[in-house]
């Protein structure tokens, strides 16, 4: 199946598996306009390819994912309409991930930062490197955790560290991650993509109705919570657009 998305999301095939890498490596996979579009349009593609049975996500380079474009942020600020496009495709890249067909196994090569880190709140397998680490500076900068980490956290670590790492945006290493629950495996930083696409494999070669059956009946779970919480986060993050801390906080970066 050929996949329609844009160069930075790029899909290979290594038999029942797919390889999906984010690629905008020399920005260290950081999420522009492009590469929010393209995650956005993965999943129901993932869904659609009739061979897939099993998903890698990983990064090209030495990030998982930087976070949020401050460049996009600068013009979400000053585009209403752009702002509201961003934040409806957020949803929508959200709920496309819980309702994928197919598992997903993550492999975090690196640091997964703000969106970055919502994508391994959202995976079915996290692996991660020794040197790996997780945070979600939403608050930090400003805004209202409105797509992920924060919104799914709850289901998979205590109440009280989700809400102390979403207040605080505090770098949560690979050790600690796996420890609350929020990943499954720490691997030597060389090995963390051979072992997620090995259990990859592995999980391709289990009865498929039964994987992917299975997944949907827990994933009911978080789809319910999430829809309890994600229309008032999408309405609260629109607003902090319009915030003098975020906007300072904005300015601030851009001038480094």
């Amino acid at each position: 199946m050929e996949y329609d998305l844009p160069d930075v999301v790029r899909v290979a095939a290594d038999g029942p598996v797919r390889i999906v890498r984010l690629s905008r490596p020399d920005q260290l996979n950081a999420i522009n306009e492009e590469l929010h579009l393209g995650l956005t349009r993965l999943f129901p593609q993932l869904s659609a390819d009739p061979d897939a049975r099993v998903a890698v996500l990983t990064g090209a380079g030495a990030a998982f994912s930087a976070g949020g474009d401050f460049d996009l942020l600068d013009r979400m600020a000053n585009d209403v309409q752009l702002r509201r496009t961003v934040i409806a495709e957020g949803r929508e890249l959200v709920l496309n991930m819980i309702r994928c067909r197919i598992p997903v196994v993550t492999a975090v090569n690196g640091p997964a930062v703000g969106l970055g880190c919502s994508l391994i709140a959202l995976s079915d397998v996290v692996y991660m490197a020794e040197s790996a680490y997780l945070a979600d500076p939403h608050v930090a900068v400003g805004l209202v955790a409105a797509d992920g980490g924060p919104l799914v956290w709850p289901t998979q670590t205590s109440l009280l560290l989700a809400k102390e790492y979403a207040f605080t945006g505090a770098r949560i290493p690979a050790a600690r991650a796996t420890e609350i629950g929020l990943a499954n495996h720490i691997c030597p930083d060389a090995e963390v993509f051979d072992a997620a696409l090995a259990a990859a494999h592995k999980l391709a070669e289990l009865p498929q109705q039964a994987v992917e059956s299975t997944k949907r009946v827990m994933n009911l779970h978080l789809e319910r919570a999430v829809l309890a919480t994600i229309d008032f986060a999408m309405a609260c993050e629109t607003e902090s657009f319009d915030t003098p801390d975020l906007r300072a906080n904005v300015d601030r970066f851009l001038k480094r």
